[in-house]
């Protein structure tokens, strides 16, 4: 659970520093720079801490067919999706209520991906604990800025479509992880396809932006603490968490992203959106106090 917490910290950065970074990168572009980055130097640390847990394992790796490497892909295209459509989501409607958007949509997308798949009902400290979280998450987006249009629904769609994409991420490590797949090789996998695949946009894309003041930098932090190792902290810690709850708990993500938007960049929000925090805040905590339990719920009866 902690290395879900901290992961989910470090993520609700990304909004906060890819708008200080210079003002000409695009969403596409931004993305495509994070994941060769982040990608790249996530595979490098979780395969060089498989195999060092390997050595020590006692477990035969299980064997390589179709349906893990079908798994693995489908992180790694997830999370270079994710990319474009959530920076599309901060540009349109600001880093506070574009990030509770977007993570304030995965717990419930990851409940019900879960449930199709497994057929095991999710909890009801999950259930308890999600709609509140939820109720926090429609505050904040009903609140949206103090003085502001309400949400445009082209960014309110990017945002929402990224936390599917955070959906998948979850339940594919979760099954795979259910089979027997270390963590890291599972993390692994994910970081280098989707570097493989941002690598291969990069003719089409403009990173002149690097270049820029402030262009590594931010490139470097989006890549490094956002993706590597955030995403190993975060494989780590869904070991002993079902994927929904595992989603539930990264709402610390829209949670950070909100203050840092109000208090590094200045972005305004209405007493509505801060009840929403606080309802937020208290899912949260729920979760965090009611997930001390097995991992996985039993098989609910279906009827004949």
């Amino acid at each position: 659970m902690i290395g879900v917490l901290a992961a989910a910290l470090l993520f609700g950065t990304t909004g906060t520093a890819k708008a200080l970074g210079p003002e000409e990168a695009s969403a596409l572009s931004v993305g495509v720079a994070r994941m060769v980055i982040g990608g790249a130097g996530l595979a490098l640390i979780a395969f060089v801490l498989e195999a060092r847990h390997a050595r020590t394992a006692q477990r035969p790796r299980p064997p390589v067919t179709a349906r893990p490497v079908l798994l693995m892909i489908a992180t790694g295209v997830a999370i270079s999706v994710y990319q474009p459509l959530f920076f599309l989501g901060t540009q349109l409607n600001g880093v506070a209520v574009s990030t509770v958007i977007a993570l304030g949509s995965a717990p419930v997308l990851a409940g019900i991906l879960e449930w199709a798949v497994t057929r095991r009902l999710p909890s009801r400290v999950w259930i308890a604990a999600t709609a509140a979280a939820s109720a926090g998450v429609a505050l904040l987006g009903i609140g949206g800025g103090a003085g502001t249009g309400g949400v445009d629904p082209v960014g309110l769609l990017g945002a929402v479509g990224a936390g599917a994409a955070f959906a998948v991420i979850a339940n594919a490590q979760r099954r795979l992880l259910d089979e027997g797949w270390d963590p890291f090789t599972v993390v692994g996998a994910m970081g280098a396809g989707s570097a493989i695949l941002c690598a291969a946009a990069i003719p089409f894309v403009d990173l002149s932006w690097l270049g820029a003041p402030g262009g590594w930098p931010t490139a470097l932090w989006l890549g490094l603490a956002t993706i590597s190792v955030a995403y190993v902290l975060f494989t780590w810690g869904l070991q002993g968490l079902t994927a929904a709850t595992a989603a539930t708990l990264t709402l610390g993500e829209p949670l950070t992203a909100a203050l840092l938007g109000v208090g590094v960049l200045g972005e305004q929000l209405s007493a509505l959106a801060f009840a929403g925090l606080a309802v937020l805040a208290g899912g949260l905590i729920a979760l965090a106090w009611g997930s001390r339990r097995p991992r996985d719920p039993l098989p609910y009866a279906v009827e004949a």
